[in-house]
């Protein structure tokens, strides 16, 4: 049975997302493999690892066995944040001993990384180019044993160490020795690439399974525990939301619910484009404030669009803005990763507290999402909002324009507690907008549908009474004419 252990027991990595991954770190003095095919990021996660130890104190011996020279190495390095070139030589040693190890075998390779770590006081060794010993070692039984010894003097120097190499996928001998195996691989997905990291064994503790998508950018290695994983179940299992009603900002609307939107209850909104869903959801917006701070997580429109619109139908976004109690996140629908969008979006919602939460678009989590995994991502980070008390309110467009919707999530309604469905009817050549509520989960509505109308100056407007689509529109108020200018060259009488 795993144990869990203490914060004395964990190496940090220091590279954002990988130790929540591996609940609190690496174990200090175990070796782990980290395994990849050529362009994975293993040399990348290995030097950010190094920087990250030896900014917080530590003492890094870096053991190369490949061609590259070291010069060229620190050059490929320099474009990360992570790189500190003033911790190069003190806190950072590199050596090479690939020469060294073509002409003393194994036994002298083992006997330098003693001498290295003793001698610099090291507190991690990586040995980049396992793949090197491998091909060197007269059998699989004497690199199963270089390995042995080697976790051996890690283990009594209290040095953590990683083992890079090159290699395919699944499990080899020398997997069985060491204490954790971490692969990298780089997988296509339609069009583009994902590059994904999984722990395939790591002893002694507990891990977040299965695979996880990171990018290697500017800042280094940056890993997204998917959530689902992360979140079997929600970070707490009561909620500090109170039995009251939010309102939405829409009398008539709030008098359909039974009194407004239950405090931490999750609401989406379908409709075709143009029925008005956006709309709903800045509507909500608009009664944020110091004691309900509110988010709106977008992916069409940028933030001077939003603004723009809430200053045209006179909900005052702006200000809400500007006093701090409203922020706009604006994510290009291009090439996100999941995890990366649920991550952002918590991160967010527990900085600021938020209560009321607008996520405009589904579909800018559904593109992003691989086959299978909208569901439970979705019920992950759903049930994660609940326990934080925040009102959630998702958008989420329907595939037909006049008057039949269809659910875009498999299994949607077992996830959101209510279902506000807009329609676009066409009558007598006049496209005409209706709202039903189709589901408040343990409470009673009305579920009758009601006329919704988008105005200037008022935002959304729903109607009163029930919805007739042969009704005819309230005209509106008749343009004023124009005054007539008199002809050039004469005078008014």
């Amino acid at each position: 049975m795993n144990r869990t252990p203490s914060d004395d027991d964990r190496f940090p990595t220091g590279v954002p997302g990988l130790d929540t991954v591996l609940g609190g770190g690496l174990l200090r003095g175990g070796v782990y493999i980290v395994q990849g095919t050529p362009g994975a990021g293993k040399t990348v996660l290995a030097n950010h690892v190094s920087y990250e130890h030896a900014a917080a104190g530590g003492k890094v011996v870096y053991v190369t066995l490949l061609a590259e020279s070291h010069g060229r190495l620190l050059a490929h390095l320099r474009g990360f944040e992570f790189f500190r070139p003033e911790l190069v030589p003190g806190s950072i040693y590199y050596v090479s001993a690939f020469r060294l190890l073509e002409e003393e075998g194994l036994k002298g390779l083992l006997d330098l990384l003693r001498r290295e770590v003793r001698s610099h006081q090291a507190s991690l060794l990586v040995l980049d180019g396992l793949v090197a010993v491998g091909e060197l070692a007269p059998s699989a039984r004497e690199l199963k044993k270089f390995i042995h010894e080697l976790q051996a003097h890690a283990a009594l120097a209290t040095c953590t160490a990683l083992l890079l190499t090159n290699g395919r996928e699944g499990h080899h001998p020398e997997h069985t020795v060491v204490d954790g195996v971490i692969e990298l691989h780089d997988r296509p997905r339609g069009a583009r690439d994902v590059r994904e990291l999984q722990v395939r064994k790591f002893r002694g503790s507990d891990h977040v399974r299965g695979r996880h998508v990171f990018r290697l950018s500017r800042q280094g290695l940056q890993l997204f525990p998917r959530l689902e994983g992360l979140l079997p179940e929600p970070s707490r299992l009561d909620t500090a939301c109170a039995p009251e009603r939010l309102q939405s900002g829409c009398a008539v609307l709030d008098d359909m619910l039974g009194g407004g939107l239950p405090c931490g209850s999750t609401t989406v909104v379908l409709g075709p484009p143009g029925s008005g869903k956006t709309t709903l959801g800045l509507q909500l917006l608009s009664r944020a404030s110091a004691a309900e701070p509110a988010l709106l997580f977008g992916f069409y429109e940028r933030p001077p669009l939003v603004l723009d619109k809430s200053d045209a139908l006179g909900l005052g976004l702006r200000a809400r803005v500007a006093d701090g109690s409203l922020d706009i996140l604006w994510q290009p629908p291009t090439e996100n990763i999941l995890d990366e969008l649920g991550h952002r979006l918590l991160e967010a919602v527990r900085r600021r507290g938020v209560r009321r939460l607008v996520v405009d678009g589904v579909a800018g989590f559904q593109d992003a999402a691989p086959d299978g995994r909208a569901s439970p991502f979705f019920t992950a980070l759903t049930n994660e909002l609940r326990a934080l008390a925040v009102t959630t309110l998702y958008t989420a467009e329907t595939p037909r324009l006049f008057d039949v919707v269809e659910a875009p999530i498999p299994g949607m309604s077992a996830v959101f507690e209510n279902l506000l469905l807009l329609r676009v009817v066409e009558h007598a050549w006049r496209p005409r907008r209706s709202l039903t509520i189709s589901k408040v989960r343990d409470s009673a509505f009305d579920p009758g549908a009601r006329e919704l109308t988008v105005e200037p100056g008022r935002g959304v407007v729903i109607a009163d009474g029930p919805f007739d689509p042969t009704r005819p529109l309230t005209p509106a108020a008749p343009a004023r004419p124009a005054k007539r200018r008199a002809p050039r060259g004469k005078r008014r009488s």
